[in-house]
């Protein structure tokens, strides 16, 4: 083999890990939106399904439990897909919470904070990713509609790679399958808005997303999501 080919080989599987890493801490994370307003306190358990663009189109579901405290304290767990013909190559979780801090009048502030696990496989590596996720919400609400500017940071911590034949035998045949930890991120900005009914709430979010250098975007650099809410009442012994 010549040494040149050799060479550009070795440069190979770094420029792929880059490529890959930037893929991950790409994909924006999305939440279970709520108007605080309308939200009662009875109201304990809320089921949501969701679909948009996430440089896909995305769809999943998302189950919030407000717990008793004196602040209003959701907690969540979201699992999404993209549309496409293999179901669960490629998916992601997230569990956490969403909190509203502070409310003067009909302004609200709310804050969220999430750990997410994430999977992507293609013919050459599968990817399994922890990473987290921290949101801060600011908006105006009334018991009937909202709108609110959100701002959030999605850090990819930590990610396995497991090579495939096909990557050995074309690319790099020594190539080490393990745990790498990037130091990408990305920050993520834009609106959601909202409109209540008794017991159900249809959301949108729109925004935009940059890396966080600030010197790059995705190729499409915006998220779009509509999600629909159902809020069910505490059931009674």
């Amino acid at each position: 083999m010549y040494p040149q080919l050799i060479i550009l080989m070795k440069f190979i599987k770094p420029i792929l890990l880059i490529l890959i890493f930037f893929f991950l801490s790409t994909k924006n994370s999305y939440s279970q939106t709520v108007n605080w307003e309308s939200l009662k306190s009875d109201q304990k358990h809320i089921v949501s399904a969701h679909a948009g663009w996430d440089y896909a189109i995305v769809y999943g579901v998302s189950y919030g439990y407000q717990i008793k405290s004196k602040m209003p304290i959701l907690l969540n767990v979201d699992f999404s897909i993209p549309a496409g013909e293999k179901v669960l190559e490629d998916f992601k979780t997230k569990i956490g919470a969403q909190f509203r801090l502070y409310k003067i009048n009909h302004f609200q502030f709310s804050a969220s904070i999430h750990g997410i696990y994430r999977r992507y496989e293609n013919p050459l590596v599968r990817l399994q990713n922890f990473g987290s996720e921290m949101k801060g919400i600011a908006g105006y609400y009334k018991p009937k509609w909202f709108v609110a500017a959100e701002v959030g940071f999605d850090k990819a911590i930590v990610t396995h790679f497991k090579h495939s034949n096909l990557y050995r035998e074309n690319y790099y045949a020594d190539v080490k399958d393990g745990w790498y930890i990037p130091t990408g991120g990305n920050f993520s900005y834009g609106l959601q808005a909202g409109y209540s009914f008794k017991k159900s709430d249809i959301l949108l979010r729109l925004g935009s997303v940059v890396t966080q250098n600030f010197s790059t975007k995705p190729t499409i650099p915006f998220y779009a999501e509509i999600s629909y809410n159902f809020k069910i009442l505490r059931v009674s012994k």
